[in-house]
């Protein structure tokens, strides 16, 4: 393996730097589902917040937020 230049090296500092970070839709990264599965939930609950959170450009935590809501509104 060749061994990058100084000018490389610079130019992928560069870059990296400069990168915007993409972290899914509404942070429906690895780290969003794994916390949202140390919730307790089982597979069933977390893939439909996870589709719907998704779906809607929304976090998992403003989709539990609008479900519990229309619960609340259901009941009075």
């Amino acid at each position: 393996m060749t061994r990058m230049t100084e000018q490389e090296a610079w130019e992928l500092d560069e870059r990296v730097t400069r990168a915007e970070i993409d972290l899914g839709p509404n942070g429906t990264d690895f780290l969003s589902q794994r916390e949202i599965r140390l919730m307790g939930l089982d597979n069933l609950s977390v893939n439909y917040l996870m589709t719907k959170a998704e779906t809607a450009h929304k976090t998992p935590a403003q989709i539990i937020s609008e479900l519990v809501k229309e619960k609340i509104a259901a009941s009075t």
